[in-house]
């Protein structure tokens, strides 16, 4: 039998209930992981040949990325698009246009590869490919990280450490910020997601393996109820919505439709990952 030590997996302490800025009550994170063809060719390199699989990544930028700037236009929200080097790679105008937006641009690894199945050389290639391609292309430094495919490691961790990244926005222990303690002593700041935000749960089928999409209406109470109450906590509700997701017709309407509920209970920052952390930092220094 394999002996495993009776220990939290997470060593860091409960998250400080800081006071969020300006006197709201709770704050939203809307974030995006721009995977395009990516999380198709990571998964299974042989999705080179499979060319309507990998088309369902190709919507984000054909389609999904322009129609969701919109949106985020018409609300005047700024979010965080979590994007793999790949992405960056083989729709370079695309991602442009997001930065241009005024959107933070974070680290979604090179080629959406799991953390936890990969080794130290393929995990230091992973991170360092994606920050070569964001810098050359873009001329962008990340602060922030999201591991692909919902998972990590320790050895992952300690990566984005020593390359400085801030913050991360991958475990779903908390409904506020802390920051981690690592092997190696303090680590970054994480900002938590709810799985009840992650638009792939609802609404992507796929041909080889089908399964039933949500309805509209069901997703939509989900996120509310999910809002109302971390609000009424003072939490931060973080979102994990896919382009090639949320970006199609009908699934679009119920960001939409959130954000609009969102605006409506007020008393709510709405912000990205970047001004989250800053914040955080701000105050752990002042606590300090």
């Amino acid at each position: 039998m394999t002996h495993i030590v009776a220990k939290p997996a997470n060593a860091a302490e409960p998250a400080p209930e800081y006071l969020w800025p300006d006197g709201a009550q709770s704050a939203v994170f809307p974030a995006f992981d721009v995977d395009s063809e990516s999380v198709w060719l990571g998964a299974d390199p042989e999705n080179q040949r499979r060319l309507v699989t990998t088309s369902y990544g190709g919507y984000e930028a054909r389609v999904g990325i322009p129609k969701i700037l919109e949106v985020l236009r018409r609300h005047e929200v700024r979010a965080t698009f979590f994007i793999t080097g790949w992405s960056i790679e083989a729709h370079p105008t695309t991602c442009e246009t997001i930065l241009n937006d005024g959107h933070e641009i974070a680290h979604h690894g090179y080629l959406h590869l799991r953390p936890d199945t990969a080794d130290q050389a393929t995990l230091e290639e992973e991170m360092d490919r994606g920050l070569e391609v964001m810098k050359r292309v873009l001329g962008v430094t990340p602060v922030g990280y999201r591991a692909p495919w919902g998972e990590t490691s320790p050895e992952n961790m300690e990566l984005l450490k020593s390359r400085s990244i801030r913050y991360s926005s991958s475990f779903r222990d908390d409904i506020r910020p802390y920051r981690h303690l690592l092997a190696s002593g303090p680590g970054p700041v994480e900002i938590p997601v709810n799985l009840s935000f992650d638009d792939w749960t609802y609404g992507l089928t796929h041909r080889t393996s089908p399964r039933p999409m949500f309805p509209r209406q069901h997703v939509l109470d989900i996120w509310k109820e999910e809002f109302d109450q971390t609000h009424e906590w003072g939490g931060v509700t973080t979102m994990v919505m896919h382009p090639q997701v949320t970006g199609r017709p009908m699934r679009i309407n119920i960001m939409d439709q959130f954000l609009s509920h969102v605006r409506a209970t007020g008393n709510t920052w709405i912000a990205t990952g970047a001004e989250i952390c800053s914040h955080y930092e701000s105050c752990e220094a002042k606590s300090g």
